[in-house]
């Protein structure tokens, strides 16, 4: 069954730039690792880092008519910075995976984990 992990952090990174030089080092080679890891085992199946918010365009409904909008879809504290797709078993798989995702040691970040509808 296939789960999306959604990565979500602080809208304007602060919290990363507030790390010492060396953690965010270590913290990205952890999350290198991780990646490489779960995909070697066939788990990870697809995924990317996304750029800032500030570089999304987002289209809605808005009085009947299509608006085009720069910026996020939502203005939020916290906005995705990637996706991870998973191809395991089950959920109990899935957030096992998820649980251990190294950004998980930064304050604010977090990780959304939900099914992928089979098409």
């Amino acid at each position: 069954m296939k789960y999306v992990m959604l990565f979500a952090g602080a809208a304007d990174e602060a919290t990363w730039q507030r790390l010492p030089p060396e953690e965010m080092e270590r913290i990205m080679g952890e999350i290198d690792a991780w990646w490489t890891e779960h995909a070697a085992a066939g788990a990870i199946v697809g995924g990317e880092r996304l750029q800032g918010g500030s570089t999304a365009t987002t289209f809605r409904i808005v009085g009947g008519a299509l608006q085009t909008i720069d910026g996020p879809f939502i203005e939020a504290k916290e906005e995705v910075g990637g996706f991870g797709i998973l191809e395991v078993p089950d959920l109990d798989a899935a957030l096992a995976i998820a649980r251990t995702w190294p950004a998980l040691q930064v304050e604010g970040e977090s990780i959304e984990v939900r099914p992928a509808y089979e098409m």
